[in-house]
Formats: structure tokens, C-alpha cells, sequence
């Protein structure tokens, strides 16, 4: 029949597609999916189907739509849509046109079992297994830093503020509207983003640095110098100090160099002290000493640490500006797993700009 798509002419886009350089080609044949069958499916503690119903959907086709979610920064709905309307996606999923596609719904209750299940730090460390084994090997030394998510901004009075200060839960602070409980937010915090001076077009430094309030949470993440992957990683709330999450499971351990880089908001005698412990050496930037100028020699050495130390800011780079990072999410615990299942896909596009540039011309 003129104008029915037939099974050549989807095979044909495709090829065009391929031939464009379709980068979730790239990425299936670069990443292997199907190791997050085991730990999805010890997960999601699904039933045999005795019962009946209708089956659900294969765990790792969930978790790959997570996956686009994160690489193109969607929300549920733009995902659903974006499945339906877009022959990569469809090829990078393994759906047919007369395939039944997941619904907004199904896409966040998934995500939902992931988070109660606290899963996404498991799936992180497959990935980055897989990553060793390809020897892709943590090593050089680590740079930690840590970038400010952003989260819907939360519209509330000055005691409901003092009663998230407080620390005091959704439910208790608005008791008699469940519906308003379940859409704020009391995790996530304001903080503010000092941006530094810029100069104009003729040179002049503008007088002042400026101040950013932003709401939301912070990725705190290590990467090794080498490779620029995220080896480690944690989430906080925006307001969160940066030097405290040090020891806190921040340091990659098993990288096979010493030298750990961080700018000065790590530099503390407590994180020296934990550094030398474990046999790691610091790189961490001095401060500037109050009321002194800087030293030369320690701002000769700070300069050649930031040379090393800025290589993390690619990471933010790609985590916010070309994948969109923004959380959507209510709560620490969702949040967590958006922010986890952004760093797992950044790896992933690390991985194929990796692959590509030591492939054999």
C-alpha cells in the first residue's frame, strides 16, 4: 500500500541513522547490559507470573530507558514520548513498532524500587568492574570536588521554614495536607554559589564577586586523574559541607598512585590526618592566610595543582550542561539515585570517548 512503512524501509533508516553516527549504536555495542541482570533482578523481587497478569517488563530494558533518561536529562513523560517517537531510542532498547512501550508510570515506579532498594550504588560499582576490566584501571591519582544540583525551588512561609531546620518531616509540618506533604521537599537546601570576578572587555575586574542563591543537592564525586572517570561519589543536600564528605567513602582506595587533589575547601588538619593514614599523599590547594598575602612559593604550587585539579570540572560539564542534570525528584533518597544514574551514564559516554580515541585509526 502507497505510503505504508515496510520492513526494508525501517531497515534503511536505520542504516541512515547508523551512517550518521547514531551514538546509542555506539554505546550498545560498547556496554554490555546484560551484568545488571543479576543485581535488577535480586532488586525487584518479582513474583514467578503463577498467579497470571501481564508480564512485566525485562528489568534491563527498564534500566536502559533510565540510562536515556539520565544521557538527555527527560522526566518520565518526555522519556514515554521520546521512545515512542524516536527510531534510536527504539533500536537502542530493542522495541519493534508494534512493540508496547513503558508508560510515565511504569518508568517511575521502577526508578522507585531502585531507590527503596538503594540499588544504585550497586549498579555503579558493576559498571565500574566492567570499566576494569576493560583496564580502564584507576590510576595517576584522584581529584575530588563536588557541583551543586539544582531542584524546584520550594515556596514556604518563615515557620515552615524553621520547622525543616528542624529537621521535623513533611507529614508533621503540613499534618493536614497529604497532597502538600508529598510534593515538598524538606531535604533538599538553599546555599549559595560564589561566582568569581570577570573582567570586562577592556580588563577591569568587576568590583565584586557575585553571590547565587541555589536549592537543591550536591554530587560529590572522585574521578581518577587518568581515565577522568567517577571512580567514587556521594549526594548531599546543597548546603553540605564539602571537606567533611572527604571521609566519608569519597576516596577511591584501591587507585594505584597516592596523590589526591581537592581545592581548598578539603584542606583541614582532620583530612590530612585521614589521608596520611591510608597511605595517600595530599595535593590539596593551601588557603590563603588571613589578613597575609599568599606566599609565592604556595601560590606557585597551588597553580600547578589547579592545572591537574580543573580536569574534574569537565565531569560537571558534562553532567549539567550536556546531559541536563536537574533533579525532579522529592527527597535525599530519590534524589541519590537520579543524581547515582546520571554519574553511571557519564561513565558510559566516557567510555565511548575512550574506546573511540584509542581505537586504531
Amino acid at each position: 500500500m502507497k505510503g505504508q512503512l515496510g520492513f526494508f524501509d525501517l531497515a534503511d533508516r536505520y542504516a541512515q541513522l547508523s551512517k550518521s553516527g547514531d551514538p546509542l549504536e555506539h554505546l550498545s555495542a560498547m556496554v554490555d547490559f546484560e551484568p545488571f541482570r543479576y543485581r535488577l533482578v535480586k532488586v525487584l523481587k518479582r513474583s514467578d507470573g503463577a498467579k497470571g497478569g501481564r508480564p512485566p517488563y525485562d528489568p534491563v530494558l527498564m534500566f536502559k530507558i533510565l540510562i536515556l533518561q539520565a544521557l538527555y536529562g527527560l522526566s518520565d513523560e518526555q522519556a514515554e514520548f521520546q521512545i515512542r517517537d524516536r527510531l534510536s531510542f527504539m533500536r537502542f532498547l530493542g522495541l519493534g513498532l508494534n512493540y508496547r512501550v513503558p508508560d510515565a508510570t511504569t518508568i517511575w515506579l521502577f526508578r522507585e524500587q531502585l531507590t527503596r532498594a538503594g540499588a544504585v550504588k550497586k549498579l555503579f560499582e558493576r559498571f565500574d568492574a566492567l570499566l576494569r576490566d576493560k583496564g580502564y584501571i584507576a590510576m595517576s591519582g584522584q581529584i575530588l570536588d563536588a557541583s551543586l544540583i539544582p531542584a524546584p525551588r520550594q515556596h514556604l512561609n518563615e515557620d515552615e521554614k524553621q520547622a525543616i531546620k528542624d529537621g521535623a518531616p513533611a507529614d508533621e509540618i503540613w499534618p493536614d495536607q497529604p497532597a502538600k506533604a508529598a510534593q515538598k521537599d524538606v531535604d533538599a537546601r538553599w546555599t549559595v554559589k560564589v561566582s568569581k570576578a570577570k573582567s570586562d572587555a577592556e580588563g577591569r575586574l568587576a568590583p565584586v564577586d557575585i553571590a547565587i542563591p541555589v536549592f537543591g543537592y550536591k554530587n560529590h564525586v572522585g574521578i581518577d586523574r587518568r581515565f577522568g572517570l567517577i571512580r567514587t561519589w556521594l549526594v548531599t543536600d546543597a548546603a553540605a559541607h564539602d571537606g567533611a564528605r572527604l571521609r566519608e567513602g569519597l576516596i577511591d582506595k584501591d587507585n594505584t598512585a597516592s596523590d589526591v587533589w581537592a581545592d581548598t575547601a578539603y584542606r583541614s588538619q582532620a583530612n590530612e590526618e585521614y589521608l596520611s593514614s591510608i597511605g595517600k599523599v595530599s595535593r590539596i590547594h593551601r588557603k590563603k592566610p588571613k589578613g597575609k598575602p599568599m606566599a609565592r612559593h604556595i601560590a606557585k604550587a597551588n597553580a600547578r595543582k589547579s592545572m591537574i585539579r580543573s580536569k574534574v570540572e569537565h565531569v560537571f560539564a558534562g553532567l549539567k550542561d550536556r546531559m541536563g542534570l536537574f533533579v525532579r525528584t522529592i527527597g535525599l533518597d530519590r534524589a541519590t539515585t537520579k543524581i547515582g544514574l546520571a554519574n553511571i551514564a557519564y561513565n558510559m559516554r566516557r567510555l565511548i570517548w575512550l574506546d573511540t580515541r584509542n581505537a586504531p585509526a
